[in-house]
């Protein structure tokens, strides 16, 4: 802990600096709040994705055993090309966040009359399960974004509420103390003074 002045003038730096840690802390305090049912929604939503694509999964069962040929799997592969993941941009307790909004592909011609019949559903199901996919990397990425800014506003929580008020209240207390002695000090000399003018009068 640094040095502290033991003067008026500090007495009321110290009082004002109490006035403002007291003043963010609840602000601080509920952000933090937010922040954790945040992350928490976050979670679900991850594990909501997983669930969301081990069904997807298990409903095409029926006849994903056609990709069990690799070349087959290579053709169709070689047809979707990414073009990129699309999204947008929200503010949750002051964390500006990405949410998925789609991803953009190019599937490159073919011959309907050539190719296998499930060629058609077997793309969409391939573009789908990317979908899936990337929506899930976006919602990773807002879990971390929130959980950073936990950590920080957490940090500041305690910074607060362990170091800083703590602090204050501590130094104004040795400042009133050491005030209090110099003003009973001053009375007293002025008393002796009084005193011994009083003395020498006589």
């Amino acid at each position: 802990m640094p040095k502290i002045k033991l003067t008026k003038g500090e007495l009321k730096t110290q009082r004002d600096a109490l006035k403002q840690f007291s003043r963010f802390l609840p602000t601080l305090q509920l952000k933090k709040l937010q922040l954790q049912l945040e992350t928490q929604k976050s979670q679900e939503r991850i594990e909501n994705n997983k669930r969301k694509e081990s069904e997807f999964k298990n409903n095409i069962t029926s006849w994903i055993s056609m990709f069990g040929v690799l070349e087959e799997v290579q053709k169709i592969a070689k047809l979707i090309h990414i073009l990129g993941t699309d999204t947008s941009l929200n503010n949750i307790a002051g964390v500006p966040i990405p949410v998925y909004t789609a991803t953009r592909f190019k599937i490159d011609e073919y011959d309907l009359f050539y190719e296998s019949p499930w060629i058609d559903d077997a793309t969409k199901a391939i573009c789908a399960l990317i979908e899936i996919r990337a929506e899930r990397d976006i919602l990773v990425e807002q879990y971390k974004r929130i959980n950073d800014e936990l950590k920080v506003t957490t940090q500041r929580v305690n910074l607060f509420e362990k170091v800083k008020i703590p602090e204050a209240k501590e130094n104004i207390r040795k400042i009133q103390i050491y005030l209090g002695d110099q003003s009973t000090s001053a009375v007293g000399r002025s008393k002796i003074a009084k005193s011994k003018l009083a003395e020498a009068a006589l």
